[in-house]
């Protein structure tokens, strides 16, 4: 069930320059993220799927448009006010899971709990509802080095998801895995948006992955073409 609209972009341009050569990605992009929305993002390579994630996350910012993030603008923010507002509203998985290898699970998640005003002790409880959320409570003391592919990647989740956002960033959250792992890291997904309501945008090129999502929007040349998928 989707609620009120979380994301809006409007108008949204982004190009850069190469050498002489101008390349615009998008031109008068629009588009609407719901609360509780669950969003795949499917494309060819080169299509703008990950400058779109890249934008979503205030990672980059456009070239022409606005951003507008649960009533406010936020593409104008200064590149401090964007760090304070992704560690409050904005969880990121990747498809090589972006872990430290120097720190353990437990270590990894804390993480972006270092940003905010937490203490100690609230860090903690928080890691461990994270890690015990993704089924992995018994392996918080291990290297990650010593973790399958699918473990790593739900230790990424529970990183994700450990300063309870409101929007989850995945990019090819499945890509380096394989199939009956896949599917437990989507249905994991799944059950985040679900049960916990948590707005999740994921870019993939695996129409399985697609299938967990509420709604795919095939994305081309800068332009969308939205197809709705049953639930």
């Amino acid at each position: 069930m989707t609620g009120g609209k979380l994301y809006d972009l409007r108008g949204v341009s982004k190009s850069f320059t190469k050498g002489k050569e101008k390349i615009t990605i998008f031109n008068d992009l629009n588009m609407s993220i719901s609360e509780g929305d669950f969003l795949a993002i499917m494309g060819p390579s080169g299509s703008g799927k990950t400058t779109l994630l890249n934008l979503l996350g205030g990672v980059d910012k456009p070239t022409g448009g606005e951003i507008w993030f649960d009533d406010s603008r936020v593409d104008n923010l200064s590149e401090s006010q964007l760090a304070k507002w992704r560690a409050n509203n904005i969880g990121f998985i990747f498809q090589f899971y972006n872990l430290m290898p120097m720190l353990n699970a437990e270590r990894n998640v804390e993480l972006p709990l270092l940003l905010t005003k937490l203490s100690a002790k609230e860090r903690k409880k928080n890691v461990a509802a994270a890690m015990e959320l993704v089924g992995l409570s018994d392996r918080a003391k291990h290297m990650t080095s010593e973790m399958s592919g699918g473990q790593q990647q739900r230790v990424a989740i529970a990183r994700a998801i450990v300063s309870d956002p409101k929007l989850i960033l995945c990019d090819e959250p499945t890509g380096d895995l394989d199939r009956k792992t896949a599917d437990e890291i989507l249905s994991m997904l799944q059950l985040l948006n679900r049960e916990f309501g948590k707005t999740i945008v994921m870019v993939t090129h695996d129409p399985s992955a697609a299938n967990y999502a509420k709604r795919v929007l095939h994305l081309d040349k800068g332009e969308f073409v939205e197809k709705d998928l049953v639930a």
